[in-house]
């Protein structure tokens, strides 16, 4: 069941040195807040999950929290690469970072799968193509009803999801909207949760047609963080910082400047500093 907690409480309680991580969010609703808040608590040895790896993970790899990256692409949106994150596979700075690469069909199968409780996903995939040679984990078997050849990959089980989203309630409910990408699915398919939101309501309201609403008892901590997805978007609270994004190719190039932005934004800061971010960007 859902607990409302503060973010240093949840993280404290959740994630564990070694854990399998998922935080996802497609463009749209990446929880940043919590990202840094596992920055601050100093979490290291975690293998991340994550279907497009972006600024977020460029930072949990460069301040040496992870040892593994699961992943399907991985660079700066509309910028170029994550310079920290290729510091780490290329130089093994601050710590060597191994991968492991998929296709996004194979992620989001992996996902479902691992939300149905099945042991690995199977779908029409990977046919002349190169990633199997590359990847161990990605496997070919035979349908024994059709004689199809499928691809394989084992299902998503993570440890801790942790996802942005728009609402809870009162009651522990989630509610999603917009572009929702696989939260639904990293929610039900890992033993923890950490939920962040915009706001916590008494109802819901009206909703739209792709609204999704994650019950209390599937959700484990939720924590009020507005503008916690910042510098994404969160769709009717702000809108994409496009201007960071490509700010973050120049901050991350070098070591040095890498380190003394996040001592003075993320180190040095709580996660109150995303409502003050949202509401610089919308005074902007």
């Amino acid at each position: 069941m859902s607990r409302f907690l503060s973010l240093a409480e949840a993280v404290e309680s959740t994630i564990r040195d070694g854990d399998t991580v998922a935080m996802e969010g497609f463009t749209h609703l990446i929880p940043y807040a919590a990202g840094h808040e596992v920055i601050r608590q100093r979490r290291r040895h975690l293998t991340l999950i994550r279907m497009t790896p972006d600024l977020i993970y460029d930072q949990l790899i460069g301040m040496g929290c992870a040892d593994k990256l699961i992943f399907s692409w991985v660079g700066n949106p509309g910028v170029g690469s994550l310079h920290r994150f290729r510091d780490a596979y290329e130089n093994g700075w601050p710590g060597p970072i191994a991968i492991e690469e998929h296709s996004h069909a194979a992620m989001a199968n992996a996902y479902e799968a691992g939300a149905a409780g099945l042991p690995l996903a199977v779908f029409r995939g990977y046919l002349g193509v190169d990633l199997p040679t590359v990847n161990p984990n990605i496997k070919h078997i035979t349908c024994p009803f059709t004689g199809e050849q499928l691809a394989a990959v084992p299902a998503h089980r993570p440890d801790v999801a942790i996802v942005h989203a728009l609402k809870a309630d009162r009651a522990g409910n989630v509610l999603l909207e917009g572009i929702v990408g696989v939260q639904k699915e990293v929610v039900l398919a890992s033993k923890r949760s950490i939920v962040t939101v915009e706001e916590i309501v008494e109802d819901f309201g009206p909703r739209s047609f792709n609204a999704v609403i994650l019950p209390g008892w599937t959700v484990g901590a939720i924590v009020k963080v507005p503008g916690g997805a910042y510098p994404s978007y969160a769709q009717g609270y702000y809108k994409r910082d496009n201007a960071f994004y490509i700010s973050w190719d120049k901050i991350a190039r070098e070591r040095e400047t890498f380190l003394a932005w996040m001592k003075a934004n993320v180190l040095e800061q709580g996660p109150e500093v995303f409502a003050k971010h949202v509401q610089r960007a919308r005074a902007a």
